[in-house]
């Protein structure tokens, strides 16, 4: 089953006033930091914060009256769930969804918070997808799938058909892939608009099925990462067929590399990405070349991430630019040394933002201590010369996040 511009440009006028067009903006912080011109389309902003709501808003569209009197059920752990939720209960459709037991609780309340019935079954997303069947079956309910669905594709690819409207002259659209709708539906519209343009899709290293799929290899994914977004262990068939047409190629990137893109759309874009939202950054972050100089089109497809994982990422990425600094210091056990500390980082420029002291246990001599301190630098010279101020008188070390060995 193929996918055209016209099923795209039908899907646009169908989801009208359903989905929000959301912005396309250059942004210059992020061009200067990674050497090529960076355009965002922030479908983060959308109602449930992610770009599913395009497909899910298109298929539901498409449904008869008979099946719409019967019901959707869908499965999903996440942003396809209070996609699916949020326009069955707009259109006035009953709709189920199955989530794995797992799930977070915060997403199991936004999705019953659009009006669905959740059932939590399994311990995996497969389990949970043999019981919507099962259901779907059973029930009579329309069973409305992620990704491997032509109406769904249709729908995701409005994305990036708006975003050439806005921006029409881009040399590349970088676009994360989990399951494929999301790419095949912009490589569809995009490359039609625009030929020539090269249209890339980004999986992280954990979960590069399609990149293995088109290898020819068996697939083999797993493991934990923090683009769960794009954590699927196979592609669908459909979108399979139309990126061997429309993508240029497929990119896979580290895991360290998405926490340096959400870091980097957080303090540099003042956007807020999840994991999979920031691939189509993180690609560029870690193949810096292959964009240097070029018109660059970015989805951020999403933007549902936990507060504590971003205050976490956050801090490693602080530590890994050494304005976060971890120190280690074996002191003599006399008074006035930590008085003496205290002055050495503040006449640096330093900040001491926590403190650890220990006399008893963990000093090799009863005559010393050992202390660890958090210390708050500028960036990473000001922080070596923090570091720096303090080796001129006592044993110091770094215990995590020197510049080259976080990891």
């Amino acid at each position: 089953m193929s996918v055209t511009l016209a099923d795209v440009e039908a899907a646009a006028t169908r989801i009208h006033g359903r989905v929000l067009a959301t912005p396309s903006l250059f942004s210059d912080t992020l061009s200067r930091a990674t050497g090529a011109q960076i355009f965002l389309k922030l479908d983060n902003l959308q109602a449930t914060g992610a770009f599913k709501e395009r497909g899910a808003a298109n298929r539901l569209a498409l449904l008869s009256p008979e099946e719409r009197g019967r019901g959707v059920i869908a499965v999903s752990a996440g942003n396809h769930a209070q996609a699916v939720a949020r326009h069955a209960n707009l259109s006035g459709i009953a709709a189920t969804i199955v989530m794995p037991r797992f799930t977070p609780a915060t997403k199991v309340t936004r999705t019953r918070g659009w009006g669905a019935l959740v059932l939590l079954h399994g311990d995996t997303l497969a389990e949970a997808a043999s019981e919507a069947h099962r259901l779907a079956k059973n029930r009579g309910l329309v069973f409305i799938h992620p990704y491997d669905d032509a109406a769904i594709i249709a729908g995701q690819g409005t994305l990036a058909l708006e975003f050439l409207a806005a921006i029409p002259d881009l040399d590349v659209l970088v676009v994360p892939v989990g399951g494929g709708g999301l790419l095949a539906g912009c490589a569809v519209a995009a490359t039609a608009l625009r030929p020539g343009i090269e249209v890339i899709g980004v999986e992280v290293a954990a979960y590069a099925a399609l990149a293995q799929r088109l290898a020819g290899a068996p697939v083999a994914v797993g493991g934990q990462t923090i683009a769960e977004g794009i954590a699927v262990r196979d592609i669908g068939e459909i979108p399979l067929a139309l990126i061997r047409r429309h993508v240029s190629d497929v990119l896979i990137v580290p895991e360290r590399a998405i926490e340096q893109a959400i870091a980097l759309l957080a303090e540099g874009a003042k956007v807020v990405a999840e994991g999979a939202g920031a691939a189509g950054l993180a690609a560029i972050i870690a193949f810096r070349e292959r964009f240097a100089g070029r018109r660059v089109g970015v989805a951020v497809c999403g933007g549902n991430i936990d507060a504590r994982i971003l205050a976490n990422v956050l801090l490693r990425n602080l530590l890994r630019d050494g304005r976060l600094l971890r120190l280690r210091l074996e002191i003599p056990d006399r008074p006035g040394v930590l008085a003496d500390i205290a002055a050495t980082i503040g006449n640096a420029g330093g900040n001491i933002i926590d403190v650890s002291h220990h006399r008893l246990f963990a000093s090799p001599s009863v005559q010393s201590a050992e202390l660890e301190l958090m210390v708050e630098a500028r960036d990473t010279p000001h922080g070596d010369a923090i570091v720096a101020a303090l080796a001129a008188t006592y044993t110091i070390r770094r215990i995590a996040g020197e510049a080259s060995g976080f990891s």
